[in-house]
Parts: structure tokens; C-alpha cells; sequence
């Protein structure tokens, strides 16, 4: 058997014993063989297969290799092939370990746990849908996965796409693109016209993919004029960044940002001295920038990590993330107001009560008063006292860490977030919708409260698949209502549906906000005091 049909056949072996897992061929207890289907790109066939009634593609190629001359370039449209490419299996993630270093996961992340080998031929994209060539054109929701700008992959089985094409009757797609270094390296004051936007080659992989979507989501049973960009974390950052790209307009037609604060991008000044610094890591002079196509990938990631540490770089404001270089970016998203590039489009923006349990030290879980208004103190300065009266009182019996979470988690998520919505909403054209996200999980005790990550199983209606809520009873009502909503919101930018509270459009003076719990309801401005207390501390208040 020759190398390529031993791949092909591993790849198929693979995809059955996927779909084994997740229970999707078996039936009377027995193993059924899987029905392949094909579908027809622009630029060639590809194979997936069928299980329990939705076609899953998988690593269909949407780029070319980003790798040598590649890189630090726009993305390019993959060759073209002949006869039928297997879409079996996820393709590679991009580049984001640190060479030699092994990663510990901790089983609570979602975009980043147990990705597939790295590479930078990793511009792929999946696909499940209900049906292929049946002119249906069915609403079509695009994954941005998260992550920040640094790690992750659309292939997290957190948001596997099968349940969620199922219930709603509509095309999912995830991807990869170029992230951290590969994807967000401004070289343009040093490689001219030709790098110009070598700052958001990652975002224009995104972009890239869209295109792909709109010239080819019709054979996959989508509409291409009805696309909904959506993602958590990292992934909202992008939809946020999407939303001031002028590249991007037209692509889609609604967004959902969930916990993606992001107001600021990096200013071009500050993304070209990290690239400056990345040089000096690897003993490189300004003028030899072209080595950092040619440098093998292990040392190039070496001197990344090693530049990051060195600078103390936040990878969200200060470098290896979107660069707000006045043309692939053309400002940021939300400052000094919102981008109006695409301002008629329907947002749902949110984020949860304790994003940052998720990621906290141990000691944080500990705290006593001391360590409280210590830890408050290194977040806001001279307002920590202010903040700290305010959410003791509207939080009676609150413990330290309690209070700390909440403070925390509003500082960096929950006040960036309802800005967002009040600026976005000011621009009075496309409708807003605001989310507050309560619903606590009782894993380990119950511990994390509403974490960062929480919303994505609701979402997707993958409930088994994330630790926050497998085998939680009475989770799938909560689902239920999630998944509908974004599902009707796909549909018609508006997420309004049976089965799911009144939720109104938000705007400064009433700020009504779509409380998801046990039992869910929309209110007015539910977090007032805190939210007035934490404008002030960051300067938002104007």
C-alpha cells in the first residue's frame, strides 16, 4: 500500500473511532460503518462523512502554507487539487508552544486542551451541516475560537459543532489562523509596503476564511449573506477586531463577542518596538528583519516566548496581538468610540460574574481582609478602597475571595464589556443585546462560581464535554435557552425566541441586561452601584 492510502486510510480509521466516541454510530449496540459525503469547493472535492445525520468536514484547507516566504505575508489561496481530498480529521494547529518546554494542562481550558500537531500549514477550517446541495441556505455561524491572540484551535471538543447544526438546522464552521508571533509581528516600518500589515496577518487569515465562506458555504447547505462571526475570550477579541477591519465588512451580518473586552488594540508605535526587541532576541539587526523568514520555527517561537518574558509583554495591548495599523485595522474597535465600519450589524455582547476563577492562583481562593484590599490595591490604586465599599455592600456576606473575584473579574471583563455595549449602542444603527452570565457550577465544590468559559457548553449544547457541567443536572434547560438564543439571533439578528425570556435591546438609559441562570431574566442595569464604582476606577466613566 503506498504512503498516501496508508494516510487516507488511518484518516478514515480515525474519523470512524471519533464518531464511535461521541455515540453517533451505534445503534442495537453495534457498529455501523460510516457514510462518507462529498462536497465541491472552488478549488476541488472534498470527502467527509455522515454520522447520525450531520456532514462533518473536517481541515479542509482555506490558505496556503504561511511557512518561509509565507511569512509575516497575507494569506493566499491554497493550489488547487484533483480527485476527492479526505476532510477526516482536524488539520494542524498553528504554532504556540514554547520549544522543549512541556505545557500542563489543566483540563479546564477549552481552546487550547489536546490540539492537534502544530504546523504552519494551518490555515484550515471545519464544517458540520445538516445537508450538502440542497439549496437550503441555512444561517451560518463562524467560530472564532479563543485563546487570546496567542494560543488555541478550532478544534476543541467544547465546540464541536454537531449538536448545535442539529438543534438549529444550521452550518457551523471553526478555524485556525496564524497566532502570537506568526500572526501579529509589525514589521512595517522595517519591511515597507510589502509588510505593511504584516501587524494582522492573523486577523486577515480570518478574513481570508470568511471569503472562503462566502464563495463556498452554499454547497455546504449555508447562506452566505447570512454569517454570524462568534467566539469567547480570544475569540470575542476577534470579533471585536473583525468589527473595525474594513477588509471584513460584507462577510458577516451579525457578531456575538462573549467576554472579549477589548477596547484597545496596540498602537503601531509599541507593536513595532516588540519587533524590534524580537530582533535583538535573536541577535539580529533592523536591517536583517528578512532573517525572520528563514530562522527555523523552533527558534523563532524560542525568541518569542523569550521577548514576551523579557518585556513583560501583555499580549492584549502591548504586542503579538492585532496592531491597529490604520489600514487592515483601521482604529480600534471601541475607543475613543465604536468602529462605525460595521456599524449596522446586531451584536450580543457578554460576560460572566467571576471570569477570573478560571485562572487563579491558589491563594486567591484564601484570601483574608489584608490579602484582599492588598490584592485590590495592585488592580486599581488610589480607588480600591472606593470599589471595595461599594461591592461589600452590594454583596452582603460575601467572603474575601469572593469579593476579589468579583472585583477582578469586573475590572478586566464585566465594566470593559458594558462600555463596549453602551458605545456600540450609541451609534444607533445595528441593535445591541447585553448578557450577564450567573449560573455557578458545582465542580470541585463549587468553587469557580460562573467562570471564565462557563457560557461555551451552554452554547454549543455540549454539555458532556466541559468540566463546568458534565453530569449536572438541570443544566440542559439553561442550554436550551442559550443555544436558542444564539440560534435565533443567527437567524434573524434578533434573539428573541420561544422558550426564552423577553430580552430588549440595550442602550445607556435603561442598560437592559439578560441575566442567564436557573432561572433567567432580563433587568435594568442589574449592577449598577458596581458598575458606576468601576467606570470611575478605569477611567470609563465618560
Amino acid at each position: 500500500m503506498s504512503l498516501e492510502r496508508s494516510r487516507r486510510a488511518f484518516l478514515k480509521q480515525s474519523a470512524v473511532l471519533t464518531a464511535l466516541s461521541a455515540g453517533t454510530l451505534w445503534r442495537s449496540g453495534f457498529a455501523q460503518q460510516p457514510r462518507y459525503v462529498e462536497a465541491a469547493t472552488t478549488l476541488g472535492r472534498v470527502r467527509g462523512v455522515d454520522a447520525g445525520g450531520i456532514k462533518t468536514f473536517k481541515g479542509i484547507p482555506y490558505g496556503a502554507s504561511t511557512a518561509g516566504a509565507a511569512r509575516f505575508r497575507p494569506p493566499a489561496d491554497p493550489a488547487a487539487w484533483t480527485g476527492v481530498r479526505d476532510a477526516l480529521a482536524y488539520g494542524p494547529s498553528a504554532p504556540q508552544r514554547e520549544p522543549g518546554v512541556a505545557r500542563a494542562e489543566s483540563g479546564l481550558g477549552v481552546a487550547a486542551a489536546n490540539l492537534p500537531p502544530e504546523g504552519e500549514d494551518c490555515l484550515v477550517l471545519n464544517v458540520w451541516t445538516p445537508a450538502v446541495g440542497d439549496a437550503r441556505q441555512r444561517p451560518v455561524l463562524f467560530w472564532c475560537h479563543g485563546g487570546g491572540f496567542v494560543t488555541g484551535s478550532g478544534s476543541s471538543p467544547v465546540t464541536d459543532g454537531t449538536n448545535l447544526a442539529r438543534r438549529g438546522d444550521v452550518v457551523i464552521v471553526s478555524i485556525n489562523h496564524r497566532l502570537n508571533v506568526l500572526g501579529f509581528t509589525h514589521l512595517a516600518e522595517l519591511g515597507g509596503s510589502d509588510f505593511a500589515q504584516s501587524g494582522d496577518v492573523g486577523m486577515l487569515d480570518i478574513v481570508h476564511a470568511l471569503e472562503w465562506v462566502r464563495a463556498n458555504i452554499a454547497e455546504f447547505g449555508g447562506d452566505p449573506g447570512n454569517v454570524t462571526v462568534f467566539g469567547q475570550s480570544g475569540g470575542g477579541r476577534k470579533v471585536a477586531t473583525l468589527l473595525a477591519m474594513p477588509s471584513a465588512k460584507g462577510l458577516f451580518h451579525r457578531a456575538i463577542i462573549e467576554s472579549g473586552a477589548t477596547i484597545e488594540l496596540v498602537a503601531p508605535e509599541q507593536a513595532a518596538r516588540v519587533a524590534r526587541e524580537l530582533l535583538h532576541e535573536l541577535e539580529l539587526q533592523p536591517r536583517q528583519w528578512r532573517e525572520l523568514q528563514t530562522v527555523p520555527l523552533a527558534t523563532l517561537m524560542g525568541a518569542y516566548f523569550a521577548t514576551v518574558r523579557r518585556m513583560n509583554v501583555d499580549q492584549m495591548t502591548m504586542g503579538f496581538s492585532p496592531t491597529v495599523d490604520g489600514t487592515a485595522v483601521a482604529q480600534h474597535p471601541f475607543h475613543p468610540q465604536a468602529a462605525a465600519v460595521s456599524a449596522d450589524v446586531p451584536l450580543i455582547i457578554g460576560s460572566t460574574r467571576t471570569e477570573l476563577t478560571s485562572s487563579a492562583a491558589a491563594a486567591d481562593f484564601a484570601l483574608d481582609d489584608a490579602g484582599l484590599r492588598a490584592r485590590v490595591g495592585e488592580l486599581l490604586g488610589d480607588s480600591a478602597s472606593h470599589v471595595l465599599d461599594v461591592y461589600s455592600r452590594a454583596n452582603p456576606g460575601a467572603s474575601p475571595s469572593d469579593l476579589f473575584f468579583l472585583i477582578a473579574s469586573d475590572e478586566r471583563y464585566g465594566a470593559p464589556v458594558m462600555k463596549i455595549a453602551e458605545r456600540r449602542a450609541a451609534l444607533g444603527r445595528g441593535p445591541v443585546y447585553l448578557y450577564y452570565f450567573r449560573w455557578e457550577t458545582p465542580f470541585e465544590g463549587g468553587r469557580y462560581k460562573a467562570p471564565h468559559t462557563i457560557e461555551i457548553p451552554f452554547v454549543f449544547h455540549n454539555l458532556d464535554a466541559s468540566p463546568w457541567t458534565r453530569g449536572v443536572t438541570g443544566a440542559a434547560p439553561l442550554a436550551d435557552q442559550v443555544s436558542d438564543a444564539w440560534l435565533a439571533f443567527a437567524r434573524t439578528g434578533d434573539p428573541n425566541t420561544r422558550g426564552v425570556p423577553s430580552w430588549p435591546t440595550f442602550d445607556a438609559k435603561r442598560r437592559a441586561t439578560m441575566v442567564f441562570n436557573t432561572t433567567s431574566a432580563a433587568a435594568d442595569d442589574p449592577l449598577r452601584e458596581q458598575r458606576v464604582a468601576m467606570f470611575a476606577a478605569k477611567g470609563l466613566a465618560t
